[in-house]
């Protein structure tokens, strides 16, 4: 099965800070052990929502609004992507939500 790890924003990631020498050492040290176990697809960071949109299709028109977005406790900061066996496999340290891959739900 395919999860996806979604990382939330904060203030300081909306306001372009990046994290900590330890916590991006942390983080490369966790991928770098994913990437090795063989379960690793994909990870990103995210840019802060002023440099992004948000594109809404409603009544077949397209409507887009720019950033940055007021709610950070809604935003994405970035995401991990793993193939694993089960969603127990998936649960793994620091995982607050994990949810299945919407192509996943038809296999």
């Amino acid at each position: 099965m395919r999860f996806m790890v979604i990382v939330k924003a904060t203030e300081d990631s909306e306001a372009g800070k990046m994290p900590s020498e330890e916590l991006l050492s942390a983080m490369a040290k966790f991928n770098e052990e994913m990437v090795k176990a063989g379960v690793m697809l994909d990870a990103n960071g995210l840019q802060p929502s002023s440099k992004g949109a948000r594109v809404r299709f409603s009544g077949g028109k397209r409507s887009v609004i720019g950033g940055p977005f007021a709610e950070t406790k809604e935003l994405v900061a970035g995401h991990s992507r793993f193939v694993v066996w089960s969603r127990d496999a998936a649960l793994i340290d620091g995982v607050v939500e994990i949810t299945p891959e919407f192509l996943q739900r038809f296999a």
